[in-house]
């Protein structure tokens, strides 16, 4: 990440993560509200939410309470995600960004309330949003879709092999746009929706979200090809082009998420954001 953009995120990273921990001040026994408040402290990127933030910046918007709320709303369901991830039904992961899981900090009952609490309480964040009604029905309908059965559950769905072995590429693409791609496309157009874009721009945005949440996971796939490798690993677009051609796709995604922005205000970070998250090396 450049000097430029770490210098615009660092903030926004700091204000969505005092936004989140302040939607569980009344979350109880104290001991429940301390468990609901461990996976906001284990750091992370913060993507989905500074994708939000950026989309709404790009169409002439500011990083209001109501699209700090979208982007938080975002992020608190991709947080709950991974600590359902984490649980032993699914990856039955130990650590996660150098520390215990939370169902190993606590217990696995606890793991599944609290992903349960980040859930609804992202939803409870957008009905009390402080925008027109129009503007919050819209905004839970996207957060609803692109968290739900039509987008990442499913994904999830598909990837613990609901839908068999995943061994062509045109299911894997099916998966992969639910599981990680719809909520960055969600993200994208909920900062749009929150900042008011125009009909033109939240298509251009649409666009730029589908072509960016694909090539993240592909650069996902290349960065972890060797860790991945093998029977055991989880299908992967390395393992059915190879990591020449699953480059050469996630750059070409790139470029089309960057075209897609170019007649925006202020499309600036987004251009950023996509390069930083499709050309990263870590």
């Amino acid at each position: 990440m450049n000097k430029a953009l770490r210098n615009w995120a660092g903030p926004l990273r700091a204000r969505v993560d005092t936004w989140m921990l302040g939607r569980f001040t009344d979350a109880w026994p104290p001991r429940f509200q301390e468990a609901c408040e461990y996976p906001l402290k284990t750091g992370g990127k913060r993507m989905r939410a500074l994708l939000a933030c950026a989309a709404a910046e790009s169409v002439g918007g500011e990083v209001d309470e109501t699209v700090l709320g979208a982007a938080g709303s975002v992020e608190l369901v991709h947080g709950y995600s991974l600590v359902h991830d984490d649980l032993p039904a699914m990856d039955d992961d130990d650590e996660r960004r150098g520390r215990p899981t939370l169902h190993r900090a606590y217990d696995e009952a606890t793991g599944i309330l609290v992903g349960d609490a980040m859930l609804t309480v992202a939803f409870r964040a957008l009905a009390r949003l402080p925008a027109d009604a129009a503007v919050r029905i819209t905004l839970v309908e996207e957060l609803s879709d692109a968290a739900g059965h039509p987008g990442m559950i499913g994904g999830q769905a598909a990837d613990v092999g609901l839908g068999g072995p995943v061994v062509e590429l045109d299911a894997l693409v099916r998966l992969h746009r639910g599981k990680t791609g719809a909520l960055i496309r969600g993200a994208v157009r909920m900062g749009a929706v929150a900042a008011g874009a125009s009909a033109e721009q939240l298509a251009a945005l649409t666009t730029y979200g589908e072509a960016v949440g694909l090539a993240f996971q592909m650069a996902d796939d290349v960065l972890d090809a060797d860790e991945d490798a093998g029977d055991d690993g989880p299908p992967s677009y390395v393992k059915l082009l190879g990591i020449a051609e699953t480059s050469r796709r996630a750059a070409a995604l790139r470029d089309e998420a960057l075209l897609a922005v170019e007649g925006l205000p202020d499309a600036a970070i987004l251009v950023a954001l996509a390069r930083y998250t499709i050309d990263r090396d870590h």
